[in-house]
């Protein structure tokens, strides 16, 4: 399938831009979506990727959005990456602020983007074979962790979205892929999180051996996009070996237990 076009989503930075950059070398056409117009414009210049400027928990943002996607061709794929956490505080301390963002970026943002992009995906599965919905959620939607509250009920709510979704979508040619990453080291994830302490940020990351990259991520999400029409990866769970669980993270090299 020639000049598959994938509309990718918080492609301004992390892993959405990594995924712009991967798909765009693998082929595809690509329409980067975020709300920082100049990350976009620079994004453009280096992979030749289109990009739109737009908020996604905007309803009149997304529909103008949506226009421009129907006005300029088909739609094989929809990358939904932005979203993000706000705020490590316990469920009794909570800025009820930081929650209500989260679940406007991370769950109201997708089913707007879904509904809409639902009549493009469509129209292009039923011209070329199949068309895709992937969602990145977080190993945060599978686990609870203290402080971590209001992202785990965010991420949770989009990974019910999506699993729901595919279920909705039972008998049509439309494939949804769930990635739920666990570390990842990011230039922007966790430093939004503590509120720009860039210092608190790095110590999140401090000694564990070869965090995940956003390009790792981006990898993933290509290779389910690659996959043949009719193989759907329902969900992957991917984590840096220095952590095996969510709660289990290891600081310091890793090495072989010596043999005695």
């Amino acid at each position: 399938m020639a000049n598959r076009r994938a509309v990718v989503t918080g492609a301004s930075s992390g892993i959405g831009q990594a995924t712009v950059r991967v798909l765009r070398s693998r082929g595809w056409d690509v329409v980067g979506v975020a709300r920082r117009a100049d990350r976009l414009a620079a994004l453009s210049a280096e992979t030749g990727a289109s990009t739109i400027a737009c908020d996604l928990t905007d309803d009149a943002a997304v529909a103008a959005l949506l226009a421009e996607l129907e006005r300029t061709g088909p739609v094989h794929a929809l990358v939904q990456v932005a979203g993000g956490a706000r705020g490590t505080d316990r469920v009794e301390d909570a800025e009820l602020a930081d929650w209500q963002w989260m679940y406007d970026a991370n769950v109201l943002a997708t089913q707007r983007l879904v509904a809409g992009l639902l009549p493009l995906l469509r129209r292009t599965a039923d011209a070329d074979g199949h068309a895709d919905l992937l969602f990145v959620t977080s190993t945060a939607a599978q686990t609870a962790y203290p402080g971590g509250a209001g992202y785990n009920a965010a991420k949770a709510a989009e990974a019910m979205l999506v699993r729901a979704l595919r279920q909705e979508l039972n008998g049509e040619p439309l494939r949804v892929a769930e990635v739920a990453p666990g570390m990842v080291h990011t230039e922007e994830f966790t430093l939004n999180r503590l509120g720009g302490d860039a210092v608190a940020a790095e110590a999140v990351y401090s000694g564990v051996e070869a965090p995940l990259l956003a390009e790792d991520v981006a990898d993933v999400i290509a290779y389910a996009l690659d996959a043949p029409g009719h193989v759907n990866l329902d969900l992957i769970t991917m984590r840096p070996v220095a952590q095996s669980a969510q709660h289990l993270l290891a600081r310091g090299p890793l090495r072989v237990r010596p043999v005695e």
